[in-house]
């Protein structure tokens, strides 16, 4: 997938993992003043000259681009001693990079408050722009594929285009699903109209929705914070009003849902994709049995993980059932803490610091050159991300940032996948792009190393059982959790095959999964059938979810390695961020003697939630 193309779908990083355990907030004056991202780097405003030139000339040179060489790709090709196709390669990166610097500052602009009229013209507008010019490029990856293999071999070995090989190796990956120009660009331009609309649809949809707690009308964001309070009326009230919001609403996500999945279906059949997750596995680069076999080792360690857990849970409680609001709680009888917001950049840079220098030098640039957007304002995109922009300019952070643990969590994750993009970018716009599974690889990563510094600093056993208990639940949150919404998925997504489903039918496969994921210690009460329906990832990206337990046990057996021998780990480490979208999975594991692909490598992974669960238990007591 180009650039371009993978900006028009919003592959944004991240959004909630599970929006329901953010923290509930602080009041400002406790967490200090909370920088606003600079743009200016992309554009100095929405209506900047500038902004309306690259806009003009990178439609203008996507057209004289096709003009220059559609039809003649295969002629440049079988002569490798001409530079003409080095040269096209090299002037497709430079306008690809160029639109994408475009989208990326209408997409950042627009996020930054979905609600207002105008951010949605202009992201809709420059959308439909950039549509327009990949439409002329469009011809380019499509002609690449139709040249033979022995052909396109020759055109690359021993001439300058070998340093393409990867991406062009990559892009050859999608031929068997390939159309032919006029199907594709069809599908390229109905975008605008199909699934990019639907997207937009839901954006401002949940962005207007308000949610009524006592006399109080909540965005989404702080409703969910509610879930996170100390007192269970307080969690109960905020269930409660998501779910009365939610069920008003109903009739408007299952028709989105309806028909994203009906689109979706329809593109896998013209394409020739044999399983409904065929399509996402090969955008992320990774097998399907793979997939499958970690999808198998999280199912069958329900009970040993999220049953246990929760019983675990449970008992401190002095409940045989949680419920269902309850599941993120804070636990009892433990004050919860606030970190205001230098005290969390200094953690996190402390434990970035204490595995590499280099790591934290790039997370401090972060901190020092605005690139992060951290309030939650009204009408903010919910949740978080890390967008990695182009590889001339840096990446962005959003957060939603309200001072508790968990937010001090997600600031470590999203500069981990900041990290991860800045030192990807020297591959340049066509390579530096990563597979949704290796992306969440930094950002964990950069989680548990954050954790692990805290952990240390904790001689407390209270305080000690309450990180732990903390973090446990986010790598249930993570894997668990996460292998459920891809059952759903999957379980959606078969069903629609065969009519549309009401809202009921849809809630009813939601609560299907979540009942067998979660345990028989969590009591599912009336309301959560449709918590579902807020939940981004099944809408800006089909399957995404898994890529979070990948991350997650991957990151946990890198650490297991990291733990066991730390010499050289670091710089091991951080040369397979620097590979970007140049290797494959299992080459970039090899170094650390580890391989996905072996069945028995989900449960290394998984081993280590065990263990912390084990800890948990040992600690009742003291």
């Amino acid at each position: 997938m180009s650039l371009i193309h993978s900006l028009l779908s919003r592959n944004f990083l991240d959004f909630p993992r599970d929006p329901a355990q953010a923290g509930q907030g602080a009041p400002a004056v406790a967490l200090g003043t909370l920088p606003e991202w600079n743009l200016a780097d992309l554009y100095p405003a929405p209506d900047s000259p500038l902004f309306a030139r690259d806009l003009a000339h990178a439609v203008a040179e996507a057209k004289a681009f096709a003009e220059a060489y559609k039809g003649r790709l295969e002629t440049l090709a079988m002569d490798p001693s001409s530079t003409g196709l080095i040269e096209a390669v090299r002037r497709y990166e430079t306008v690809e990079e160029l639109l994408g610097r475009l989208m990326s500052y209408a997409g950042l602009h627009y996020y930054g408050d979905t609600s207002d009229a105008a951010r949605a013209k202009f992201y809709g507008d420059t959308h439909e722009e950039i549509t327009k010019a990949s439409s002329d490029l469009l011809f380019f990856e499509l002609e690449l594929n139709r040249l033979d293999d022995a052909l396109i071999e020759k055109a690359l070995k021993g001439t300058p285009l070998e340093h393409y090989r990867p991406w062009i190796e990559d892009i050859r990956k999608e031929k068997p699903h390939q159309l032919d120009d006029r199907l594709e660009q069809l599908f390229l331009d109905k975008s605008v109209t199909c699934r990019s609309a639907w997207n937009r649809l839901f954006d401002e949809t949940i962005s207007a929705l308000r949610f009524k707690v006592d006399d109080q009308e909540l965005t989404l964001e702080l409703a969910l914070n509610l879930m996170q309070d100390e007192d269970t009326k307080v969690r109960e009230k905020g269930a409660n009003a998501i779910a009365e919001t939610l069920k008003a609403n109903l009739r408007t996500f299952t028709l989105i849902s309806n028909t994203l999945a009906k689109d979706k279906e329809i593109s896998d059949r013209w394409r020739g994709f044999q399983d409904i997750a065929d399509s996402r596995h090969l955008s992320n680069r990774v097998e399907r049995e793979v997939v499958d076999a970690l999808v198998a080792a999280v199912h069958a360690a329900y009970p040993r993980l999220s049953h246990r857990y929760y019983k675990l849970k449970a008992k401190w409680f002095g409940l045989d059932q949680l419920n269902h609001w309850d599941r993120n709680a804070p636990l009892p009888n433990i004050a919860a803490k606030t970190y205001p917001w230098a005290e969390a950049r200094d953690t996190v840079l402390d434990a970035y610091g204490a595995f590499s220098a280099d790591m934290a030098g790039i997370a401090k640039r972060f901190f020092d050159n605005g690139w992060i957007d951290a309030p939650a304002r009204p009408g903010k995109a919910p949740g978080a991300f890390a967008h990695p922009t182009v590889p001339s300019a840096h990446p962005y952070v959003l957060l939603n940032y309200l001072g508790k643990p968990r937010d001090v969590m997600t600031l470590a994750h999203e500069l981990g996948h900041g990290v991860h993009q800045v030192l990807a970018g020297p591959n340049g716009a066509l390579m530096a792009p990563t597979p949704l599974t290796l992306a969440e690889t930094a950002s964990v990563f950069g989680e548990m190393l954050t954790f692990r510094t805290l952990l240390a600093r904790t001689t407390n056993v209270t305080e000690r059982r309450a990180m732990l208990a903390a973090k446990v639940e986010d790598m249930i949150n993570t894997v668990v959790r996460q292998i459920a919404f891809y059952t759903f998925e999957r379980k959606l997504h078969t069903a629609r095959r065969e009519g549309e489903l009401t809202a009921e039918q849809v809630c009813e496969l939601w609560m299907s999964v979540q009942a067998e994921s979660l345990g028989p210690s969590i009591k599912l009460g009336p309301g959560y059938e449709t918590f579902w329906a807020y939940i981004p990832h099944f809408i800006h990206s089909p399957f995404y979810v898994y890529a979070y337990a990948f991350g997650d046990c991957l990151v946990n057996s890198l650490y297991g390695v990291y733990e066991k021998s730390r010499e050289g780990f670091a710089e091991r480490y951080l040369a397979m961020l620097s590979a970007g979208g140049t290797k494959h999975h299992a080459e970039l594991l090899a170094p650390f003697g580890l391989d996905a692909r072996d069945p028995s490598f989900w449960q290394i992974g998984l081993s280590m939630i065990e263990g912390m669960i084990g800890e948990l238990e040992s600690l009742e007591g003291q």
